[in-house]
């Protein structure tokens, strides 16, 4: 029998999610199917759910994972920030509900060929949808030092990123970069007196990689701003970000989408027409308690965002 990772959150997310025992949902990072399964197994035969994920292969493990729900699930492959196209394949124009569990999952961690763990030897990949062409490597080897540098201090929020730039470049002189343990050993080198025990010296990089290779922020923005045109009246936007970049980003987005007039405030009159679209039901980030942190560490750094669709 598989064993699946549990998904985090997935009480608060149901909680907030699934607000009538009819209609449809969209689980936007499908993954292994975590999430939907929970909602599939506590709700009836009239609430159903689409499926999206760019990752070929967990769309086929979810895909088997799901099987017993019949039609009431159905998947599709592509990026969340389609999800307008995505959904015309369906016929469906509007949902009731839409969850975005950010980041990567623990199953592609897990699995050293995917190349995103620096604690496994793999290659240096780090793509989540396997049919699109750049790589981390592609990313070392074409871009220029200033372009590195700014993705691994923007992304990877690294100081150190002159210095880590240098040590790949002399690295690459020698030998091209091909393998994760390859490129952790010469942040290792790089960065050892300077961090010697809060987080691996490979961590900062690594992420700011994954997250350019899958072009991961620019998708974020495009997705929420999409949502905007497909969630139904009343309908919930939850989203799970697992680091600051992600969160700031859904946080701002939720705060302009709540105001009404953007004017000046020296304005008589209102003159933007700009109405609320949204309705923030977290004023703060909800947090894993600390018996689902102790069960699974991931959660520690999950930070759950909800909004209502509002029509005005």
């Amino acid at each position: 029998m598989t064993s699946f990772h549990v998904p985090v959150l997935r009480e608060k997310v149901f909680q907030y999610l699934v607000v009538k025992e009819e209609g449809l949902i969209v689980d936007g990072t499908l993954g292994n199917g975590g999430h939907t399964e929970y909602i599939l197994k506590n709700t009836g035969p009239r609430l159903k759910v689409i499926g999206i994920d760019r990752d070929p292969s967990a769309l086929e493990i979810a895909k088997k994972r799901l099987a017993p729900f019949g039609d009431r699930v159905q998947f599709a492959h592509g990026n969340y920030s389609e999800i307008s196209d995505l959904l015309k394949k369906f016929n469906v124009d509007k949902i009731d509900g839409l969850l975005l569990d950010l980041g990567i999952s623990s199953p592609q961690v897990d699995i050293a060929e995917r190349g995103f763990s620096f604690m496994r030897n793999g290659p240096l990949d780090m793509r989540m949808d396997t049919t699109q062409e750049v790589t981390a490597r592609h990313l070392l080897e074409t871009l220029s030092d200033q372009e590195l540098e700014t993705i691994i201090k923007d992304y990877g929020e690294e100081r150190y990123y002159r210095k880590i730039v240098r040590a790949v470049r002399k690295a690459q002189a020698i030998n091209p970069i091909t393998t994760t343990h390859q490129l952790s050993d010469i942040l290792s080198g790089a960065l050892y007196s300077k961090r010697l025990a809060k987080i691996h010296p490979a961590t900062r990089t690594f992420q700011a990689l994954r997250i350019a290779v899958n072009s991961e922020l620019l998708h974020l923005k495009t997705a929420l701003q999409n949502s905007l045109g497909v969630l139904g009246a009343g309908a919930r936007l939850v989203t799970i970000a697992f680091h600051s970049l992600e969160d700031r980003i859904v946080k701002n987005f939720f705060r302009y989408e709540e105001k009404d007039c953007i004017c000046p405030p020296r304005m008589p009159v209102c003159v933007c027409g700009k109405k609320p679209a949204l309705k923030v039901l977290t004023k703060r980030a909800l947090v894993a308690d600390e018996n689902e942190v102790t069960r699974n560490p991931r959660s520690s750094s999950a930070k759950m965002r909800v909004a209502e669709r509002v029509y005005v």
